[in-house]
């Protein structure tokens, strides 16, 4: 990963795990809601798992990585959940997208120090 990659490597990290923790954080929610508020709340939710894929396609672009392939099918299994209706168990899945994504930021936010850039 050259400096250019690592900074748009940064940059899509942070931008997707916000999106990922908005994502898991609206799950949470999701146990107090009536069955129409429910049905709402999963379109949103989806709709903000189809984003975060459409960034994640983005950065695989900007600063190709390896691991970017591995974070979608977390996300993958969480969207079947939520249209699965058991939504509040996707939320596991979603910290495994987490997961993988903040090590994508760690690495490029080190190679970004070694090069006095943070």
């Amino acid at each position: 990963m050259d400096t250019k990659e690592a900074i748009m490597a940064f940059s899509q990290s942070e931008k997707i795990k916000a999106g990922l923790i908005w994502a898991a954080q609206a799950l949470e929610l999701f146990q107090g809601l009536s069955e129409e508020e429910r049905r709402g709340s999963e379109k949103m939710i989806t709709a903000l798992l189809h984003m975060i894929g459409h960034e994640i396609s983005l950065a695989r672009g900007l600063a190709p990585h390896d691991t970017w392939h591995a974070v979608e099918p977390p996300i993958q299994r969480a969207l079947t959940m939520i249209q699965s209706g058991v939504g509040h168990e996707a939320v596991i899945h979603l910290s495994k997208a987490l997961s993988k994504v903040t090590n994508i930021g760690q690495e490029s936010m080190s190679l970004l120090k070694q090069e006095k850039l943070l």
